[in-house]
């Protein structure tokens, strides 16, 4: 249990910058959402869904290996260094790439003429990749608050530089504000619009790479050409099954406007959809929250004798998180919906899905470890792969007939096949004594009770505050009947991990 309490520390001090300092950033949806109109925002979304899949190629599965090999290889000084000299080398040839074939890019998006949108996000993919070694180490190191400190100074910096291209200097220019209408002046053009979106994540994202000096100071490229070649067997099936991930989580944006039912209207209805799926980010951020914490926990977790017993009760405590999340956004969604503009509404039907798939993601997440701890690492690429196929069979099939509402059921139905396939292919090769049943009934019971507070409002119409007082009994009740569900086999399951004997489960491994 020290254990589960150190990472669960350590994931409200990640929470810090990544739910925290993500919600500050989340602040700046309302104001696209209000300045932009929905064709407007669709570029930015379909853009950013571009960007997800070339961090993976800049990248290429070495923040993992580097968390795998510097426990591995504690002898070897190199691994930091090897690890660091690849990604900045391969990301000023990729970025080289990019922004010297800029137009041939841009053209081939359908967005001809805009060779500065590829530029910018060269950068920006550039700056993330080279620090990603470095945010590695931090969290290798356990600074969590460092870590957090510059993520959110990222975030701060990003919505600050979004204020003032977006909303300040489109004010001082119309008005006599002496010095800073002269900065507006020299330093806005309004032709630019959604750019400046690109141009401040820019700029934040260099000042990112300023404030690691300290993790880039005592380095030197030096590359172990022997490590190197193992890290990469390593980390190339995580970078396929990052891809194929990628393709899961974002390529319904990408490819939207190209198999929309309208293709007049598709970029409005993307975004829409992206605008809604915003709204299902709480979710998101709670798992990559978790995920910062967890992965690094696993690794040192699995020297111990009880660390199947821990990874079940780690699983229960997450299930039951994200239950409420899915019952507290549902519950609450007539306030939370005021985040998008009034114009982007019309796709709130898209959340319920999107959180019930990043839920099945998350437990799929929590399932796959076993993979990267035995480093078997080609399944990671087999179940990404299969959920690859899997969503772009089902994006072209239900979204020339749903649109939008295809996309969200295609996501849902991959993660939930994807979190079957990774329970029964870890239970054969790693078990670990997962309470399925209980953890079920958690999420069936978050279900139940929101269909019946829907059903309950839409029988007698109630609206406003008497609506929040009856849905907080609901969640209430909910919490209520979870406590006593489980508290009495956790309070079993904590008091086993502590007396778990070491030879428990040493047939399998």
């Amino acid at each position: 249990m020290s254990g589960i309490r150190k990472l669960a520390g350590q994931t409200a001090i990640y929470g810090l910058s990544s739910i925290v300092g993500r919600m500050l950033n989340y602040l700046l949806v309302p104001i696209y959402t209000r300045i932009f109109s929905p064709v407007e925002y669709g570029v930015v979304s379909e853009l950013y869904s571009y960007s997800a899949f070339l961090l993976i190629l800049f990248t290429y599965g070495m923040e993992t290996a580097f968390f795998n090999f510097i426990h591995k290889e504690k002898e070897n000084k190199n691994v930091y260094a090897t690890c660091l000299s690849a990604v900045v080398i391969s990301t000023v040839v990729l970025t080289s790439v990019m922004i010297f074939f800029s137009g041939q890019f841009a053209s081939l998006i359908k967005y001809p003429d805009k060779g500065e949108y590829i530029i910018w996000l060269a950068l920006i993919i550039a700056f993330d990749a080279i620090t990603s070694i470095p945010f590695a180490r931090l969290r290798q190191q356990n600074k969590a608050v460092k870590f957090a400190l510059i993520k959110i100074i990222n975030i701060f910096l990003n919505i600050g530089f979004n204020l003032f291209f977006l909303i300040g200097c489109p004010l001082w220019i119309k008005g006599d504000y002496g010095v800073l209408s002269q900065l507006a002046v020299s330093l806005y053009t309004p032709s630019i619009g959604v750019g400046y979106v690109f141009i401040s994540n820019v700029l934040a994202s260099g000042v990112t790479v300023l404030l690691l000096f300290r993790q880039y100071r005592y380095f030197t490229f030096q590359v172990d050409k022997a490590l190197l070649r193992n890290m990469i067997t390593y980390a190339l099936p995580l970078m396929i099954a990052g891809f194929a991930g990628m393709i899961n989580e974002t390529l319904d944006r990408a490819i939207y406007k190209f198999i929309a039912p309208n293709p007049a209207t598709a970029l409005r209805e993307l975004g829409i959809y992206s605008a809604c799926y915003k709204l299902s980010i709480i979710m998101t951020l709670f798992i990559q929250t978790f995920r910062y914490a967890a992965e690094p926990f696993f690794f040192a977790q699995h020297k111990q004798d009880n660390k199947r017993s821990v990874y079940a009760l780690v699983m229960t405590y997450f299930v039951i998180t994200c239950s409420v999340i899915f019952l507290v956004v549902m519950l609450y969604l007539d306030i939370i919906q005021l985040f998008i503009g009034e114009k982007f509404r019309s796709g709130i039907g898209v959340v319920p899905i999107l959180l019930m798939a990043n839920m099945c993601l998350g437990i799929f997440y929590n399932l796959s470890m076993w993979y990267k701890l035995t480093e078997q690492t080609h399944y990671g690429a087999y179940f990404a792969v299969f959920g690859g196929v899997l969503t772009v069979i089902l994006l072209f099939v239900l979204i020339p007939i749903f649109g939008y509402m295809g996309a969200a059921w295609a996501t849902f139905i991959t993660y939930f096949a994807m979190m079957l396939l990774s329970y029964f292919t870890g239970q054969k090769y790693y078990p670990i004594p997962y309470k399925v049943k209980d953890d079920f009934i958690t999420v069936i019971l978050a279900l139940l009770c929101y269909a019946i507070a829907y059903y309950v409002q839409s029988l007698f119409h109630y609206q406003g505050v008497l609506l929040w007082v009856i849905n907080s009994l609901f969640l209430c009740g909910y919490l209520f009947a979870i406590y006593k569900i489980n508290l009495p086999d956790m309070q079993l399951r904590q008091a086993k991990t502590k007396t778990t004997p070491s030879n428990t489960y040493r047939k399998t491994e």
